[in-house]
């Protein structure tokens, strides 16, 4: 194999936009649990979810096609960003003295400086097509309200957002982002809906959670004949999305003759981890590749390694349909932990399912070692990571630390943790 200068330097050759989303239902198995109608425990039907999403994002949630087609106009927006790169963290093997390869997979490079615009950006395009103006979304530490904000901006829609309080309170410049982005950010639990005022009145010093932000969401849209409700996590069409991710890490792995041996992501609600490592588990299950995958949660909310695998609520008052996943009750309130997109009481159907088969490994990663990682690898590489994402880097440093040989680390590194500042500061 012939080294580039690129790859000297730390960066790899990059590869190009995918034109398809990599679909991981196609290649289990055994299929994920349906979801259920909240009333009639029945498999929900596409008519059900008709009132929230448009029909071309239902049809995405339950196809079992493995490639969908990314429309022209959502791959036009996507250039804006993508690929992102895949950089080669020599000064981190350095300064760890570790035999192995580490890459990580930067999504911090998109203008809001996450993963999120990927699902953002398509979900606000099947809306705007259906002649939907209004979208309503939860936000847990601001980067999916950001990112869909952006994407209202560009698509001619407007944008209601509400961030979870210990978010809202202690990460100010995400609400500002979403402000210039010409969205409406409000903190939650607020007055403005039922279940909000019914969380308000159970606790009026409640710090939130995501589950608390779903609810006041889902009840903002239902209740407007031209708004639908959007998701930043969680459902199949979002990890469906966000597989561009994982889909360039493998085609500049293969430019540079590499291959994974193991793939680190923080997981919160699950569509970063999916989306990087879902075609990584899809070329193990088609081809017979041994990637190990390790999803990385914060111990103050453990659904993976904690939770029980069963039907629960995605959101607090009720008001979604019954997902199949890893849960710690949807009345379970983390505490206000600085990665708040990861305090979620439940995780993906898809990547529960796919814990439950044995294709995915889950730590717990507490918070003094999260960002500990994450200045480590701030001082060594220069890119402050979000601080979600120093959970995904305390498990790579962990583990590159024990390696006795030399193997492959890939790790996803979903945001930057510019505008996260203030939770570094508290821990430094």
């Amino acid at each position: 194999m012939t080294t580039s200068l690129l790859d000297t330097l730390g960066v790899t050759v990059p590869s190009t936009v995918p034109t398809h989303w990599y679909n991981l239902a196609a290649d289990l198995p055994s299929p994920c649990p349906p979801a259920l109608h909240p009333g009639t425990r029945e498999p929900l039907t596409p008519d059900d979810l008709a009132p929230l999403f448009p029909m071309a994002l239902i049809m995405q949630e339950v196809s079992t096609e493995r490639w969908v087609e990314i429309p022209e106009p959502v791959r036009e927006i996507y250039a804006l960003w993508r690929p992102s790169p895949l950089i080669r963290a020599r000064r981190l093997e350095r300064a760890l003295g570790t035999p192995a390869r580490i890459y990580y997979k930067y999504e911090g490079v998109s203008p809001v400086g996450s993963h999120k615009p990927n699902t953002a950006v398509a979900q606000a395009y099947y809306n705007a097509a259906e002649g939907i103006t209004r979208l309503t979304t939860e936000t847990g530490a601001g980067q999916w309200g950001a990112s869909l904000a952006m994407a209202c901006a560009l698509l001619g829609l407007t944008c209601e957002v509400w961030q979870v309080r210990a978010s809202y309170d202690s990460k100010p410049y995400r609400r500002m982002q979403m402000e210039t982005y010409g969205s409406i950010c409000h903190p939650s639990p607020s007055d403005l809906t039922n279940a909000g005022r019914a969380m308000l009145a159970a606790d009026p010093e409640t710090t939130g959670s995501l589950g608390m932000a779903i609810s006041e969401a889902v009840e903002a849209a239902a209740t407007d004949p031209d708004a639908h409700y959007s998701l930043g996590s969680v459902l199949n069409h979002v990890l469906l999305h966000q597989s561009v991710i994982g889909q360039e890490a493998l085609a500049q792995l293969d430019a540079i003759e590499e291959s994974a041996d193991v793939v680190f992501a923080c997981a919160g609600g699950g569509s970063n981890l999916g989306g990087l490592a879902f075609p990584f588990l899809g070329r193990n299950l088609r081809d017979g590749t041994t990637t190990r995958v390790v999803a990385c949660e914060p111990a103050a909310c453990p659904s993976l390694t904690q939770g029980e695998y069963r039907y629960d609520f995605g959101d607090v008052a009720g008001l979604t349909p019954l997902l199949k996943m890893h849960t710690l009750g949807k009345d379970f309130v983390p505490p206000p932990i600085h990665a708040g997109g990861l305090r979620y009481h439940g995780m993906a159907p898809m990547v529960s399912h796919a814990v439950e088969l044995g294709l995915i490994d889950a730590i717990a990663v507490d918070q003094e070692t999260a960002f500990a990682a994450g200045i480590e690898f701030a001082r060594a590489e220069g890119i402050i990571p979000a601080p979600e994402s120093t959970h995904a880097v305390a498990g790579a440093i962990a583990h590159a630390r024990a390696a006795t040989g030399p193997e492959t680390i890939v790790i996803g590194l979903s945001g930057n943790g510019v505008l996260d500042l203030p939770a570094y500061h508290d821990y430094v």
